[in-house]
Formats: structure tokens, sequence, C-alpha cells
């Protein structure tokens, strides 16, 4: 909920900005925290709440981010043309405030494994003592080189198009394509990796390396004939690569309760999403850099498909994530639920008001 409001602050402190330092403040720096604050705890409780389809769940509520690519362009495109980037921003600063009431929606929720008592230093609140555990810092690691190149074409993608000759329609296609694949790989991939038949430590490592053999084939496309064609290899190799990397994003947060359990599993969220993010701060100017030194963006989907190629490597340090040699038992049947959430007897709700937590008999 808090975020919610930094988030609208910002765009709203910024629909007044006189100089770039003001949006630097604004979007930045109260925008970007909002989201942070947002992001963290609103996936981790999706986690908590489910159990026998939590990939799904997962993958539904990260749908946005694709039908985001794919409306809102067309959307802020219209809100430019009838009321100015002020106008724009203040407009988006209403919308974005509507995460407060979400905010409000989420439940808080008691569960086996969760911490008997709060933690006692700041350090421990973070969940930083997580990196003593192998296989999260394995994830973390490869996270963070995944970062580096998986942010690229939410940036480049379009102008990329431009530069191997197509032109705005063109090039508003290839994103779309990006959009619609990515999109329909969060739900496929959320129920493939439900079933069971794959470990999910598996699953990541195989969508990593795929997303960035996507990145290459993006890099690779030749220069399009004329601004008139639509692009048809680079159309194919951005479809390709939003389905990756649509089945990775998912995975990469799914695979949390398995490693660090479900009591830790926001804080684990907000230590991956962190890593993943320092990850980005490095790509886009990377890219840039490539795409000034070079004089387009070959170079630059290269090195950060190699860079995407290079975390999932290390993601096969994680349990399970290569077949194992001995014959493999069947997995084991999950807890049941009623509706999505976990048990009745094993989910308590928790009051604001008083310091105990209260069994919750209707969820």
């Amino acid at each position: 909920m808090v975020g919610g409001v930094l988030t609208s602050l910002g765009f709203v402190f910024s629909a007044f900005a006189h100089s770039l330092l003001h949006l630097y403040l604004g979007l930045g720096v109260l925008a970007g925290s909002g989201w942070a604050l947002v992001f963290a705890p609103a996936l981790g409780t999706v986690s908590r709440y489910f159990s026998r389809r939590r990939v799904l769940a997962v993958g539904l509520a990260l749908t946005g981010n694709g039908a985001s690519s794919l409306l809102l362009a067309p959307a802020l495109q219209l809100l430019l043309d009838n009321f100015g980037w002020r106008g724009a921003l203040l407009l988006l600063g209403a919308v974005t405030l509507h995460l407060t009431p979400c905010g409000a929606l989420l439940r808080p929720l008691a569960l086996p494994g969760d911490p008997l008592a709060p933690p006692r230093s700041p350090l421990a609140a973070l969940g930083l003592g997580l990196f003593r555990r192998r296989a999260f810092l394995v994830l973390t690691l490869g996270t963070a080189l995944v970062g580096v190149g998986y942010f690229i074409p939410y940036v480049h993608l379009a102008p990329h198009a431009l530069d191997r000759g197509l032109g705005g329609y063109g090039a508003a296609l290839v994103v779309a394509a990006a959009a619609m694949g990515d999109i329909g790989a969060r739900l496929l991939c959320g129920w493939l990796a439900d079933q069971g038949w794959v470990p999910l430590p598996r699953l990541l490592t195989i969508f990593g390396a795929l997303t960035g053999l996507g990145l290459l084939a993006v890099g690779l496309v030749p220069v399009v004939g004329n601004e008139d064609g639509w692009g048809g290899p680079l159309l194919a190799a951005a479809g390709a690569y939003g389905l990756s990397a649509g089945s990775y994003a998912p995975l990469v947060f799914c695979v949390l309760p398995e490693l660090v359990g479900i009591g830790n599993v926001v804080q684990a969220t907000g230590l991956v999403m962190l890593l993943l993010s320092l990850g980005g701060l490095l790509g886009p100017p990377l890219s840039g850099f490539l795409r000034d030194e070079t004089g387009d963006f070959t170079a630059s989907f290269l090195t950060c498909g190699s860079f995407v190629l290079s975390g999932s490597f290390i993601y096969l340090g994680l349990p399970k994530s290569l077949p194992s040699c001995r014959p493999a038992s069947r997995p084991g049947t999950p807890p049941p639920e009623m509706g999505e959430l976990l048990p009745v007897p094993q989910v308590a709700l928790l009051s604001p008001g008083h310091p105990h937590s209260t069994l919750d008999t209707t969820c």
C-alpha cells in the first residue's frame, strides 16, 4: 500500500519537472522505490497462497508485464496526443494509486514453516542470512547474470527493428509478437510446471538457456529490404524470445519455496528481484554503448544473450537441475486444497489489531 502511494507521487512529481534531475528523482527514485515495495510482497503473497498450482498462479499474476507491453504503448501515445506529457504523467499517477487498494486486499496468512519469533536484527529482517544457503546463492548469482540481458528487449527491441529496416508499424508488430509470446508462455509454462513432470530447477535452467538463445537470434537477424516489409525473421525471433522469456519469469520465483521454505519466500523474492534489477542496471547502458560504438544492436544482443546463457549455466548448480542416474521416485502428492488456498487447518489469518493470529475457517 505504501508502494502504491510512492509510485503515484513519483508520477505526479515528474509531471511538474523542469529538468532531467527532477525526472530522475520522480520516476527513478520515488516511482522505482514504490514499485519495489509493491512487487515483492505481492508476488511473495501469491506464492504463499497457492501450493499445487503455484507456478500457474504466479504466471497469471505476471501476465501484466506482457499485457502492458502490448496495450500501454498505443494507450500512452493517445494520452500524449491529447494531454501532453505532463497530463499523461498525472493520469498515470492516478492509475498507479490503485495499487494501494490492491495491497489492502492481500490477506496475511500464518503458515507452517513461518518463523516463530520476529527477526532480532535488521540483517535478519532483510533475509541476508539466506545467502548462507548454497542453493539460494547459486540462484541469485545466476539471476544477476540473466538480469543483464533479460531487460534489453524491453528497451531496445523496437529501435533494433528500426535499425534493421522496418518501419514504425513493423517495429510495433515485432514488439507485439514478443509480448504475445510472453503472455501465452507464462500461462502455458505455469500449467506445465505444475504437472510435476520436470523439476522446477531443471525447467528454470532450460528456459533460461532458451531465453539467451532467443536474444542471440534477435541479434543475428539480417537487414530487411524495405520499410514496407513485415520482417518475418525478426518477427519469428522476437516471438521465440517472448515464449522463452515468458516461461522463465514465473519459474525464477516459484523455485524459491523449494530452496528456502515457504516461511522465507517473501524475503527471498525481494532479494532475487534486487539481484535481477542490479543486472538490469548494467544491461541497457551496456547495450546502448555497444550500439553507439558499432552502429547497430547486433553486438548488444549478442553480448547480453551471452550473459543470459552464462546465468543459465550457473543454474546447473541447483538441486535437481541435472537428471539423476538413480531411478526417479514418484513425486509426493501435494497437500489437499480448499479452493486454491492452503489447507484450512494449516492457515491462520493474522489480525492487525491483535498480537496473536486466529485460525481462519472460511478460506
